[in-house]
């Protein structure tokens, strides 16, 4: 996965960036995406709430459609047609996800409700069998709950440690904090790949090399990277790899778990059920073989096949070119945000993904929220789910804003004279 160092970006048009890699020329992705196309209150919606969830492309909507008029049916059951073309297009997913994050096997893949179920079931399954009393399951200080209270439960559970590697003041890991961490009862160690509430692009490769050489697998919670870049697990050296589709311009309740074939063959199943066996006896269960060991029950099968559609737009428009884009807007619109007196950036590493949290002088975020609703642009306030990354920063809540594919430069305008309108309303 190629790094960008944001310092070093030009401000570029709307489209700048879109050209070389995948042959893409300067594209408005815009009007894929039906939801863009309507006012709130009265303004042309400006949609700048990307890491909270993305917006569906017309083309995942019309094959989630096409799957409940054509081929509703349960999967990997049926030996009628529209359970073998669902049971297709299902598994057909699960390749495009393999190759999505350049996994070696389909089976590492493994379908789940989402980031958060994902990183559960690694600490249900695996923690139980390889956590125990005494040792420690190490992760860092800007992890979005989902990646924090899975690990305290195992650790209550089983009488382990959690230890909390700190981070700087730019939102960074401290590296040599990190190293130092790691000792001898460290079982785990569970890291973003970018940090929701800060935008924070982490050295996962370096971060994995570290972990490795003391023999510690590393779980990477990928839900904000993998619309924004090209992932490649094997090259990063994730053993665990968990993400969401709704993050990738897919359908909400569906995810994945990639792991690694040796880790997943050795973890027993988290849910019984149909599906997850081989043969039931009241005496003995045999379980099925991956990635099915892991699937019990009836799975969301029109997410998950929204979620193939997903990565084959991402594919189509090459997340190289994504990247560039995105970046590109977000070094434009850090400079436009510095000139408005009293903001401040939270978060300010110059390896950033497209997501700027900010607070304006005395302005709760929540105002400054519904002042820039009322203007038609779409915003998070809050905490993000990562109350200690604001503890770290000394602040309760943020102000937002994130990017995705479709945002542009008049999106960032946009931002900036509803960020006027509210220091109009506080003066």
């Amino acid at each position: 996965m190629e790094i960008v160092d944001t310092s070093s970006l030009s401000e570029p048009s709307v489209a700048a960036g879109l050209a070389g890699g995948c042959g893409i020329d300067a594209v408005d992705f815009r009007h894929d995406f039906p939801a863009l196309n309507q006012k709130i209150h009265g303004k042309p919606l400006v949609y700048l709430d990307n890491a909270a969830t993305t917006q569906r492309p017309q083309c995942v909507i019309d094959e989630i459609t096409r799957f409940h008029r054509e081929d509703n049916s349960n999967v990997h059951r049926g030996v009628h047609l529209l359970s073998e073309r669902a049971t297709q297009a299902f598994e057909a997913t699960r390749e495009k996800i393999r190759h999505l994050l350049s996994a070696e096997h389909t089976h590492e893949i493994i379908f789940t409700r989402g980031t958060t179920e994902s990183i559960n079931l690694v600490a249900q399954s695996w923690g139980h069998g390889n956590v125990g009393e005494g040792d420690e399951v190490l992760i860092t200080e800007m992890e979005h709950h989902s990646n924090i209270v899975p690990w305290q439960m195992l650790c209550e559970r089983q009488g382990a440690r959690l230890r909390v590697a700190p981070i700087t003041d730019e939102g960074e890991i401290d590296l040599e904090a990190f190293e130092r961490m790691i000792t001898d009862r460290t079982r785990l160690v569970a890291v973003a790949h970018v940090s929701n509430a800060l935008g924070t692009i982490n050295p996962i490769k370096r971060i994995a090399a570290i972990a490795h050489a003391r023999g510690v697998p590393v779980l990477v919670d990928g839900a904000q990277a993998v619309p924004h870049m090209a992932i490649d697990v094997r090259d990063i050296g994730a053993d665990f790899y968990a993400m969401s589709a709704h993050k990738m311009y897919g359908p909400m309740g569906v995810g994945v778990l990639y792991g690694r074939t040796e880790l997943l063959d050795a973890m027993p199943p988290w849910m019984g059920g149909g599906d997850m066996i081989k043969s039931v006896t009241f005496e003995k269960t045999v379980y099925n073989d991956l990635p099915h060991k892991f699937e019990a029950g009836t799975p969301n099968v029109p997410g998950v096949i929204g979620l193939g559609a997903a990565a084959g737009y991402l594919e189509r428009v090459c997340l190289r070119n994504i990247a560039a884009h995105e970046l590109g807007l977000l070094a434009y619109a850090t400079r436009r945000l510095h000139e408005i007196p009293g903001l401040r950036i939270i978060g300010t590493s110059p390896r950033k993904a497209g997501v700027i949290s900010f607070v304006l002088a005395d302005v709760h975020p929540h105002d400054i929220g519904t002042i820039l609703d009322q203007e038609g642009v779409a915003i998070r306030t809050g905490h993000h789910c990562a109350q200690p990354v604001m503890k770290r920063f000394g602040i309760a809540a943020t102000a937002r804003a994130s990017l995705g594919l479709y945002n542009t430069t008049e999106d960032i305008d946009a931002l900036i004279r509803g960020l006027g309108r509210v220091r109009e309303v506080f003066a």
